[in-house]
């Protein structure tokens, strides 16, 4: 007999083109291809509906977010305010399926009494408060900064309805450590990813590769430091790719000619620069979440020079060359630029990927955990 299991997702996980999404819609892709019978409830502000998922689900609601500015003066966290819906609360009171609730977002549904007995666990996407005092620090806006130091305190208060979920699911080690110290039934199950298959050229490349979302203060703060600290008036070429691209930036790159800007690149064009690169630089400030493109390196590309920030929590430091601050990137640039990727270093890479971030297995042990 088919399982049945509502999932509440804070966006609607498709396209999956960012960290989070990506992360729901190929669990969602998995449990289904497992028989699960997925029944998903999507918060909707400015993606349409989507066939895709209808194809795969069972069925799928959608709830327009409120994104008012009335629920920046509330006691409850914005990202949790703007997602209450009763329409959804009656949807998931037609049944008593398990439910699956996707990040702190959506865990306002924790303390829902119509739905008092009903087994509900929650996947944890960040350390949301921790997350949010990060991002406040990146900011240079005083009005966006002030606004995410108080949704961070608002979070970290908030946190404790994570105690009325049956079970937490972390996304990486260093979040179960932090869940598990305040919380019962924790357990790590890695973020869904798109790689079926290690994709990896043997040999050598000819330039480093940069890649990331420029808009995001964190992005943007880790190539300007990388550009300023590594690469301008380096022997190496540095290629920098990646979604709308700040003006600030690009003068920058502009002004250095070993480096080259490729503004929102296709995924089919973005894989191209990752399997041709001799080597995958990527660095952040920011030690919260599983950067999930740090995955689409390690499957698609050759080396990977990162810093410990990057790898938090993910099991991957063996696959990666740790380089934590300038003059540690330089001398691995050195020592990996004429080095060819053997073709036992690909099976090896294989190997670890196949068992840490399988797909497959992952979902097994979920679908034990949450039905």
């Amino acid at each position: 007999m088919n399982k049945h299991l509502h999932i509440v997702s804070f966006d609607v996980p498709f396209p999956a083109n960012y960290g989070g999404v990506i992360d729901v819609f190929f669990k969602i892709k998995e449990m289904a291809e497992k028989g699960v019978q997925i029944h998903l409830h999507c918060f909707q502000y400015g993606r349409t509906t989507s066939e895709v998922l209808e194809s795969i689900c069972f069925s799928v609601n959608y709830y327009k977010r409120d994104i008012s500015k009335k629920h920046f003066f509330k006691s409850l966290p914005y990202i949790v305010s703007s997602r209450s819906s009763e329409e959804l609360v009656n949807n998931l009171l037609l049944d008593d399926y398990p439910i699956l609730l996707e990040g702190l977002h959506t865990c306002q549904l924790l303390t829902e009494t119509k739905l008092a007995g009903r087994k509900i666990s929650a996947r944890t996407h960040n350390i949301e408060h921790e997350y949010y005092t990060n991002l406040a620090q990146a900011e240079t806006s005083f009005l966006k900064k002030y606004y995410l130091y108080n949704e961070a305190g608002k979070l970290k208060k908030y946190e404790e309805v994570l105690g009325n979920a049956a079970q937490l699911i972390a996304i990486s080690k260093n979040d179960e450590r932090y869940f598990a110290s305040h919380f019962s039934k924790v357990d790590f199950i890695p973020a869904f990813h798109p790689h079926k298959k290690v994709n990896i050229k043997g040999g050598k490349g000819e330039y480093a590769l940069y890649h990331g979302n420029l808009s995001v203060a964190e992005n943007f703060n880790a190539v300007k430091y990388l550009i300023t600290n590594v690469f301008k008036d380096s022997p190496y070429p540095l290629k920098v790719a990646g979604l709308n691209p700040r003006t600030q930036l690009k003068a920058l790159i502009a002004s250095c000619p070993n480096i080259e800007l490729i503004a929102n690149p296709t995924d089919e064009a973005l894989f191209e620069l990752i399997n041709n690169a001799q080597i995958n630089v990527s660095i952040t400030f920011q030690a919260t979440g599983l950067k999930l493109k740090l995955l689409n390196m390690l499957y698609n590309g050759r080396f990977c020079i990162a810093n410990s920030k990057m790898l938090g929590g993910t099991a991957l430091d063996e696959l990666c060359i740790v380089a934590n601050d300038a003059e540690a990137i330089k001398r691995k640039m050195k020592e990996l630029w004429k080095r060819p990727f053997t073709k036992r270093e690909i099976e090896y890479r294989t190997q670890r990927l196949m068992m840490l971030y399988n797909n497959g297995h992952n979902v097994e042990k979920l679908i034990g955990l949450i039905t």
